[in-house]
């Protein structure tokens, strides 16, 4: 229990309940649910298992039970990032894509799984996401990887029984997306684009008629981002567009008519497609349509497209992850709030019930110790917007020495087309508990405040976004939240990058810890993954060495004077090893404080509870030397 009387103590050395143990074990990441009849189904990683990802059914008797045991594991390598990974088949079991070949297999209750899908020549090989089962055949998009290197994909349908090989349906283009048949059978719709164009820059809505696969576009273009089409009827789609400079909902018919927009807002209702398979609207039998939609966190509504009215549902929860599933009247989605553990929830809209399926964190500590996050809005440099949530530091038995500010670390995220929410982190809590605060940024180039702010990075990464860190470090110190002199930051990828530039580019910070950062920008064009190959080319420009030299943190390394701390996967095919191999040894060569820590078996995002564990560890050691004030610096 909380007490009244806290006693003051040097940040950073507060009591907490919270472990590195009980952060890494946390956050099962719950994602991709499915709801048939009383049946729900979703996807689980498991941390404790060396960061595997099951698939766990729920029965209408309310028994959960796990549809695959190890080693299976159910994870799609399309794009190299995924998505969802299995798909539903009524009466006889799952489809899903197992990680370590990537082949599909169907799985029955009580039954090993059988493959469908042939063995590739080359390991992992054949690529499968998108998981679409319509008339005994699995329709998805499915990826080829050829010894030159060259990558292929295109849409396929793939029998249940196996006995055929795949049939490609759809090809010609570099990639695609949400592939969905009409009702009555005769017609394909998808998405598509090319290089350079990442699926956040342009796409296009096309439909195939299957009897002759003549094609045709409907919507979309090289500065337009279509997501997520669903048939309406046989001749009419709905669709996610950002024409009006933010991702809203339209309806158009497949023969050329005009899009109606449905509820025009400063809203948006669906987030960038990293991954695959995740619908951010689903239909209801009345016709209404069940949306996410909001600036930031993504709210829960339904939306009548007779009326155009939207009504927001009264749930406890903030914010909801892109991907819904119903069937009937009943609701299954991913949420989560400040106090409430990321929840598989299943929701009538019919009676309104609200019923928490499963937490990705079972036990809590006393909500004392956890922080409340505040929406901010910063001037950065121009006069620019930058979105920010503030997590001060809280612990009911402790408090800074009188007349002090606290340390903060800046968190950047990955991405950098990404965002932040408001959702519950233990590893947030296990900061703010200790002492230090946390200022999670939004910086330019995120999503979720409309093309304009995302379109700030295009040609701008590693100026715009280091910007914004420091006015967000700059702005805690004017508002005497933060000690100026005890400012860390923080970030993963993506966000590695902004850390090392940051610390590169001015003196505001301590110290800066990167996992998995980016440091130098030709030899990530050289061996980065397909997917972003060219994405460099929107973010920065055009190789030019130049450019790249006066931007990349490798080539200013001279300029950091801060410790930092780097934190590297060996076997990250995103960010290779030597992107902060290269950026420890430039720092080692001036005598620059600098840790780095690498990880066997780990990838572009740490999955095993140890590697968590000893990151975390070595993370907050890193932080009482730099911002702790009875330290000597």
């Amino acid at each position: 229990m909380s007490s009244p009387d806290r006693t003051a103590l040097p940040y950073t050395h507060w009591p907490s309940p919270i472990s590195t143990s009980d952060v890494a074990v946390a956050g099962l990441h719950l994602a991709s649910p499915t709801v048939l009849g009383d049946d729900v189904w979703w996807c689980e990683d498991r941390p404790a298992e060396g960061g595997r990802t099951t698939i766990v059914h729920r029965a209408a008797d309310g028994v959960r039970s796990e549809l695959l045991a190890a080693p299976w594991s159910a994870r799609s390598r399309v794009h190299e990032y995924g998505g969802r990974p299995y798909a539903v088949v009524p009466g006889l079991g799952v489809v899903f894509c197992n990680q370590s070949d990537q082949r599909l297999y169907l799985i029955a209750r009580g039954h090993e799984p059988k493959a469908i899908t042939p063995a590739p020549e080359r390991p992992a090989g054949l690529r499968y996401a998108d998981l679409l089962v319509r008339d005994g055949q699995v329709w998805c998009v499915r990826e080829v990887h050829h010894d030159d290197g060259k990558v292929v994909r295109g849409i396929v349908s793939i029998p249940l029984d196996g006995g055929e090989e795949p049939q490609e349906r759809v090809g010609g283009s570099e990639f695609y997306a949400f592939p969905t048949i009409s009702p009555d059978g005769t017609h394909l719709a998808y998405i598509c684009w090319n290089h350079p164009r990442m699926p956040w820059v342009g796409t296009e809505l096309r439909i195939t008629r299957l009897a002759d696969g003549s094609s045709w576009t409907i919507k979309g273009g090289a500065t337009e981002s279509v997501l997520a089409p669903r048939w309406s009827d046989n001749s009419h789609l709905y669709l996610i567009s950002d024409w009006s400079g933010w991702w809203n909902l339209y309806q158009i018919g497949i023969y050329g008519t005009s899009p109606r927009a449905l509820f025009p807002a400063k809203e948006e209702f669906a987030e960038p497609l990293w991954q695959l398979g995740n619908a951010p609207y689903e239909l209801l039998p009345d016709g209404r349509l069940a949306v996410l939609h909001g600036q930031g966190d993504l709210r829960l509504g339904l939306l009548d497209p007779d009326t155009d009215t939207l009504q927001n549902l009264d749930v406890p929860f903030s914010g909801w992850m892109p991907g819904l599933s119903a069937d009937g009247t009943v609701l299954v989605g991913v949420a989560y709030g400040p106090a409430h553990p990321t929840t598989v929830v299943r929701l009538d809209t019919a009676t309104g019930r609200v019923e928490g399926l499963r937490r990705d964190i079972e036990v809590l500590p006393d909500i004392a110790y956890l922080p409340t996050p505040r929406g901010v809005e910063i001037q950065g440099a121009s006069g620019r917007r930058v979105h920010a949530y503030l997590y001060p530091p809280a612990n009911p038995q402790a408090t800074g020495p009188a007349g002090t500010a606290p340390p903060y670390v800046l968190f950047a995220h990955g991405g950098p087309t990404a965002h932040v929410g408001t959702a519950l982190s233990m590893e947030k809590a296990y900061f703010t508990s200790r002492g230090i605060g946390v200022l999670d940024v939004n910086y330019a180039g995120s999503t979720g405040y409309g093309r304009a702010y995302r379109d700030r990075l295009r040609g701008q990464w590693g100026v715009v976004d280091v910007q914004d860190m420091v006015s967000a470090a700059e702005w805690l110190a004017t508002e005497g939240l933060a000690d100026p002199t005890r400012i860390a930051i923080r970030g993963g990828s993506a966000g590695g990058w902004t850390v090392m530039a940051s610390c590169c580019f001015s003196d505001v910070f301590a110290g800066g810890v990167s996992y998995y950062g980016v440091s130098a920008l030709a030899p990530l064009n050289a061996h980065t993954h397909d997917f972003e190959s060219r994405y460099v080319e929107w973010l920065v420009g055009p190789e030019d060495t130049a450019v790249y030299a006066a931007r990349e943190p490798i080539s200013n390394a001279d300029r950091v004077s801060c410790p930092m701390l780097l934190l590297q996967g060996l076997d990250d095919p995103v960010v290779p090893p030597d992107q902060s191999a290269g950026f420890a040894a430039a720092l080692a060569a001036r005598d620059v404080p600098c840790t780095y820590l690498t990880f066997e078996g780990e990838s572009h995002g740490f999955r095993r509870a140890e590697t968590r564990v000893a990151a975390l560890a070595a993370e907050f050691a890193f932080y009482q030397q730099i911002l702790d004030a009875s330290w000597p610096m």
